[in-house]
């Protein structure tokens, strides 16, 4: 069952940073791809779909860690506190921005709102490089933070090969500047919470007994109808952005 356990999370995590690591990514380069006010909303119309359903494989990681692996999360908490508060205002702020930017016909309503989305996706980025950087340093938050830029820069990159599938042909070509492709780039985000797993001593963080087996049987029922709904959504929106969204 630990094994199960560990198995899950890293398929959780490993689909959180996947998916929404690319609308974190097109956040990033929002101001590049989109010059003026027209490109910005069809930047943001090409991930507008998926960034809800995206942030589902988040909620479900972190309930795995918190019922499967209650040692862990205590770690990350207690030593990533700081790195925490970064990511939980980055999501905040960027979601706000998304939310509000079409609630009010003003370029300055949209522009700050614009911000906000930057802010925030940059925010979210080089929050979880640095935990990531953390996990793999074996817990420490100084060399984490360090490790924390240049893996950030692997959201950018993967929102580059997003929007170069999802965009324009205009807007595609310039997010091709970018020497990245989404499949590629995707298998190492997918690897990153692998690679960082790696690190832990899973037999001294799991959940002893009952509430480990209740928290793997729960995650894998959920699992197919997680992976059935996404399916439906990116099927649907499988073309390229043809017009700006509601956001």
């Amino acid at each position: 069952m630990d094994s199960l356990a560990v198995v899950l999370l890293a398929v959780f995590s490993g689909g959180y940073l996947v998916l929404a690591g690319a609308d974190v990514g097109v956040g990033m380069l929002l101001p590049w791809l989109g010059r003026d006010e027209r490109e910005r909303r069809l930047v943001i119309a090409s991930f507008a779909p998926f960034f809800l359903g995206n942030e589902v494989w988040l909620v479900a990681a972190a309930g795995l860690v918190g019922g499967g692996f209650p040692g862990l999360e205590h770690e990350l908490l207690e030593g990533l506190y700081p790195l925490v508060v970064v990511l939980l205002i980055g999501w905040v702020v960027r979601d706000t921005g998304l939310w509000l930017r079409g609630r009010v016909d003003a370029v300055a309503w949209r522009g700050g709102c614009d911000a906000a989305v930057v802010a925030g996706s940059w925010a979210l980025a080089l929050a979880w490089g640095s935990v990531l950087g953390s996990v793999v340093a074996g817990g420490g938050l100084n060399v984490g933070s360090v490790l924390g830029l240049p893996l950030a820069v692997l959201f950018a990159w993967h929102g580059a090969g997003f929007a170069r599938w999802r965009l324009p042909a205009g807007l595609a070509e310039r997010a091709g500047r970018i020497p990245s492709r989404y499949g590629l780039s995707a298998l190492v985000m997918a690897g990153a919470p692998v690679v960082a797993g790696s690190q832990v001593r899973w037999s001294e963080v799991v959940a002893d007994g009952a509430g480990l087996t209740m928290t793997a049987v729960g995650t894998v029922v959920v699992l197919p109808l997680l992976l059935a709904s996404q399916a439906l959504v990116w099927w649907t929106f499988r073309g390229r952005v043809e017009s700006p969204s509601y956001l």
